[in-house]
């Protein structure tokens, strides 16, 4: 080859990466984008401390995801998901149900007895809802 094709080549390969570079970039959906957003803004008001932990919440698609941080000390102090043994399988809601009352039953173990509740961006219902629900049945106060 010569360097004539060589650097060709080379340009061919260096745009077809920065084609790659630029979809992997626009497909971050405003969804995304929007809840991003939302949870910085709530970040900057919320702080957990070990008296009153933060409640944060992570839901994927297929379970839900709870801990109970305290911000001061950077550690999680007591944690439950959908994958815990105790948690029986049925629709979203009721498995958000269970994880809520499941932390908060080891929060109140752990002498925990109210948390300030992070949302993580999620629109209050659904899901979110029947979590916090759960943990309000279980004993916590937020």
């Amino acid at each position: 080859m010569k360097k004539s094709e060589e650097k060709s080549v080379k340009r061919l390969a260096l745009n077809f990466i920065n084609d790659i570079i630029m979809k992997m970039k626009k497909a971050t959906s405003i969804k995304i984008k929007r809840r991003r957003k939302i949870r910085l803004g709530i970040r900057k008001k919320i702080k957990g401390t070990s008296d009153m932990p933060r409640l944060s919440v992570y839901k994927s698609n297929k379970g839900i995801y709870a801990q109970l941080i305290d911000d001061v000390n950077a550690n999680t102090l007591v944690s439950a998901s959908y994958r815990d043994k105790g948690i029986n399988p049925g629709t979203k809601s009721e498995v958000a149900k269970q994880v809520g009352t499941l932390i908060a039953k080891r929060a109140v173990e752990n002498n925990i007895e109210s948390v300030v509740f992070d949302r993580s961006g999620y629109k209050f219902h659904g899901i979110i809802k029947s979590l916090a629900d759960g943990a309000r049945e279980g004993g916590l106060k937020f």
